[in-house]
């Protein structure tokens, strides 16, 4: 089993163009607002700088000289047509078939791979920060990735690596000052899958995957939306505290 599902273009062309207005749309208002001075500044141990701006996380590049977004959380609140997504049928109904069980909300996110700099996602499982907020339970979430832009190896297409879910939490780096990002010694690289897919397309997996993603050196913006989903009738993200202590519980 791979642990992971592609649905190719699950979206249309004229529903991709709509959501790609409407992710730069809130992406132009969380930035305004960050401008006009209305955050709170955090500086993880990494160094990597975030920003809240009314109940929105703006997680930015490392390293740049200008500004620009590597991510932004939760998102679904922003509009209309994000808020939907929860509730699309062709979301929910994968999904509850990968968690077994009816799915429900957990947090929704924008990734950007900006042109020409958008930066390296490490290998990594999602599972160590979810388990920090949501503990046991954290076994049970899952994230469904829409493709606003084709996702090509040239882009920084999502690796995966197939299977490694059935596995469990694996070896974390202890160079990682985050405590969050998997040893990359522990991580079979011959099993890897550049997942490309065109724009529309949606791939799911559990927050036990371990992946990564290369930077974007193309001329191209590639943009994600990502719906994290778990059994309904759970708390949110956004009800939850993270504690970093419970690392300790994990390899």
């Amino acid at each position: 089993m791979t642990g992971y599902v592609v649905l190719p273009e699950l979206f249309t062309a004229t529903e991709v163009d709509r959501l790609r207005g409407v992710v730069e749309q809130v992406h132009a208002e969380v930035v305004s607002a960050a401008e006009s001075g209305e955050t709170d500044v955090t500086v993880w141990p990494d160094g990597h700088r975030l920003e809240k701006v009314r109940g929105t996380t703006i997680h930015w590049e490392p390293g740049l000289t200008g500004k620009a977004v590597r991510s932004l959380s939760p998102v679904s609140q922003l509009h209309p047509a994000l808020e939907e997504l929860w509730d699309e049928p062709r979301l929910t109904g994968p999904m509850g078939s990968l968690i077994g069980a009816p799915a429900g909300r957990f947090v929704a996110k924008l990734n950007f791979k900006r042109a020409g700099v958008g930066s390296e996602f490490a290998w990594h499982q999602d599972f160590p920060y979810w388990y920090c907020c949501a503990g046991e339970a954290a076994y049970d979430i899952a994230t469904a990735i829409v493709m606003l832009d084709d996702n090509t190896v040239a882009n920084g297409a999502m690796t995966v690596i197939p299977g490694s879910p059935a596995e469990g939490p694996v070896r974390r780096d202890p160079r990682d000052p985050t405590g969050l990002l998997v040893d990359p010694l522990a991580v079979d690289a011959s099993r890897a899958v550049v997942v490309e897919a065109p724009a529309g397309s949606v791939l799911m997996f559990p927050g036990l995957m371990v992946h990564r993603s290369a930077p974007n050196r193309t001329p191209s913006d590639r943009r994600s939306l990502l719906y994290c989903f778990q059994p309904a009738g759970r708390p949110e993200l956004s009800a939850l505290t993270y504690d970093p202590e419970r690392l300790a519980d994990l390899p």
